[in-house]
């Protein structure tokens, strides 16, 4: 399928055959004691998880899916949020063939609507899925950053390609994936694992998000590695269409963990 036919299935009028909605996951930052950003995540209009929906989204779907994902999330994240640098990461599916420049023009039309700083904007991809066009994804990242926008690969170390993968694209963060995390307080070869992505993320000047922290002792131990942003249910769930208050994580917690 080339990109000029993919951008026209984003720009036709017809409906998705199935309803979604949003939930919001925070990012926090320990190292100043703040909410560094919020994740955007698919769920079913009744809470349910994203199981259901990707299920439907059918290769012919997939670039209309990916369009409305986009301006879902950007449209209740401007309505929900306040008139700061938080930044709204949304996930993309980097298989979709379609020109970045065109489009990313449905995105920023949703924020110029909501009043919402594109620059607040991040881009995330899974390093799960399996490239067959490694190439193309490049270019998306690099179009991307020469908007403005942030980039993420996720699920860092649990994928296809690993190091390859993120010496071609070079994006702006990288999210540990939560098979990493789990334990790590317990696990010296996960341990070990972290402190050679964060001895790399140093030298390349690359972002680190710890992803599934769900104990104290495992934030405490990644912190000691270095990483400053943590995702995970430790600080809050995904919560639908809100963004969720952040149980556990206050200033006196962050300033104790400052390295």
């Amino acid at each position: 399928m080339t990109s000029k036919i993919s951008c026209q299935g984003c720009r036709d009028g017809a409906e998705l055959p199935f309803a979604f909605t949003m939930a919001f996951q925070p990012i926090l930052d320990v190292s100043n004691a703040r909410v560094w950003g919020y994740e955007a995540l698919v769920r079913e209009p009744d809470g349910k998880g994203a199981g259901t929906v990707l299920g439907q989204v059918t290769p012919e779907l997939i670039y209309k899916f990916d369009q409305a994902c986009r301006v879902r999330a950007i449209e209740l994240f401007g309505q929900l949020s306040p008139q700061d640098d938080t930044r709204l990461s949304i996930n993309f599916m980097p298989n979709a063939v379609y020109e970045p420049a065109a489009c990313i023009r449905a995105s920023l039309g949703a924020a110029a609507r909501v009043g919402l700083n594109p620059k607040r904007l991040m881009f995330e991809f899974t390093e799960q899925e399996h490239f067959t066009d490694t190439a193309h994804i490049t270019k998306i990242v690099a179009e991307y950053k020469r908007q403005g926008f942030l980039t993420a690969l996720d699920d860092f170390g649990s994928g296809y390609a690993g190091l390859n993968l993120l010496a071609n694209l070079q994006t702006d963060l990288i999210k540990i994936d939560m098979d990493l995390s789990r334990d790590i307080n317990t696990d010296r070869v996960r341990q070990a694992i972290v402190a050679g992505i964060m001895s790399i993320a140093r030298a390349l000047d690359i972002q680190v998000i710890a992803e599934g922290i769900e104990s104290e002792a495992e934030l405490t131990t990644l912190r000691a590695t270095g990483v400053s942003l943590f995702q995970g249910y430790y600080f809050a769930r995904p919560q639908i269409e809100a963004l969720p208050d952040v149980a556990g994580f206050n200033a006196q917690s962050a300033l104790a963990l400052r390295a």
